[in-house]
């Protein structure tokens, strides 16, 4: 699998926590079905909004990349997410880029744009008119389209391109921006949807099972990877695209443009135990929107303790059922309240001392949702 990761120009939020936590019990639902798990995920480290963020706080663009992908990469940790088997930076994979818009140039699926008030070879755009299945991954309507992707970082108004939905696959150099040197494409730097399909090729190879990310990379951003690598290799890219909900504050998404953000390092900071935040996270359905509430994280925190409590003895109720329980729930689409509702039953029957004792069984209960869950009682 494949999931798109973050741009570093900002703290881990709750939304990016819910998505990495839905894949990482994606996987781990995979492992314990016996399968062999290749995952793969990038990190934005050039991009935009990047840059504004770094120009804005007078920290150079790089600092500022690397100080928040390690912080990303604390706040995974104690989240319990296991780590990509592959994890590589746009900076790192120009080289692989460069490669693969050559190549779509070389077939006539992508074609240069001149960039105003430059001498330079232009910028160069995918000619999605060279993808039959172009919006299949969305299936959305063209004027849909257009609005989502000029809302989403698309140009569509840019002159001279054969088409509104038409991706920048390279940003041919600007005067105070970063630039590497792209051979016969001119100085520039990679755009946004290629690095994806380019890291997903490097990773895992094509056609790969699943890409994953928020509902908000449906399209564009899943849809036009998704077209590049279909014309890089003239088959396929992912499989099935998998989307988490959206995560909300008050009534509004949580998002680093609206400043209404829940830091997974703030809560860390505060002393909140990361299980509990996990916990919180697992308690709705992966592709529900919801709204993070201090209630919310209340209930993880009492409900982390009672596991806890119902682990701490020798014996405790038979657990074959619930890790058969906790098993059918995760491969029902990932569906973890189930799960922890099933373990909330264990953990009841254990508190009460009601049940017939069995020895080892609250390891086993212990095992179960740490190997399936990700927590760590």
């Amino acid at each position: 699998m494949y999931v798109c990761g973050i741009t570093p120009y900002d703290a881990t939020h709750m939304g990016h926590a819910a998505t990495y936590v839905a894949f990482d019990v994606l996987g781990r639902a995979w492992r314990d079905a016996g399968h062999t798990v290749r995952y793969a995920s990038n990190v934005t480290d050039v991009d935009d909004p990047l840059l504004e963020r770094a120009t804005a706080t007078g920290v150079d663009w790089r600092t500022l990349a690397v100080e928040q992908t390690a912080l990303f990469a604390e706040d995974m940790t104690a989240l319990g997410v296991l780590p990509p088997d592959t994890y590589l930076g746009v900076v790192e994979s120009i080289p692989a880029v460069v490669d693969a818009v050559r190549a779509l140039l070389d077939v006539g699926a992508a074609y240069r744009v001149p960039t105003p008030g430059s001498s330079g070879l232009g910028d160069v755009y995918a000619d999605l008119a060279k993808d039959a299945d172009f919006g299949a991954v969305a299936g959305l309507d063209d004027d849909t389209m257009r609005a989502l992707f000029a809302e989403r970082g698309g140009d569509p108004d840019r002159d001279g391109k054969r088409s509104p939905l038409d991706p920048l696959l390279w940003r041919s150099e600007r005067p105070g921006e970063p630039a590497w040197d792209g051979g016969e494409l001119g100085p520039g730097r990679p755009g946004w949807h290629i690095e994806c399909a380019v890291i997903a090729r490097e990773g895992l190879g094509l056609p790969f099972d699943v890409e994953g990310g928020g509902s908000d990379l449906l399209f564009p951003h899943h849809e036009m990877s998704t077209s590049h690598a279909r014309l890089l290799d003239s088959g396929e890219g992912a499989r099935v695209h998998v989307h988490t909900g959206m995560v909300g504050l008050d009534g509004e998404k949580m998002s680093k443009s609206r400043g209404n953000l829940v830091l997974v390092s703030r809560l860390r900071a505060d002393g909140v135990d990361p299980m509990a935040v996990r916990l919180a996270i697992l308690a709705h359905r992966y592709r529900d929107d919801w709204d993070w509430t201090d209630a919310g994280l209340h209930a993880a925190q009492e409900r982390l303790e009672r596991w806890r409590s119902a682990v701490s003895g020798n014996g405790g109720p038979d657990a074959t059922a619930l890790l058969a329980g906790v098993r059918a729930a995760v491969a029902d689409d990932l569906d973890t309240p189930t799960a922890l509702a099933a373990v909330d039953t264990w953990a009841q029957e254990s508190l009460a001392g009601t049940a017939q004792p069995v020895e080892g069984a609250p390891g086993v209960v212990a095992r179960t949702i740490d190997a399936l869950l990700g927590i760590r009682i």
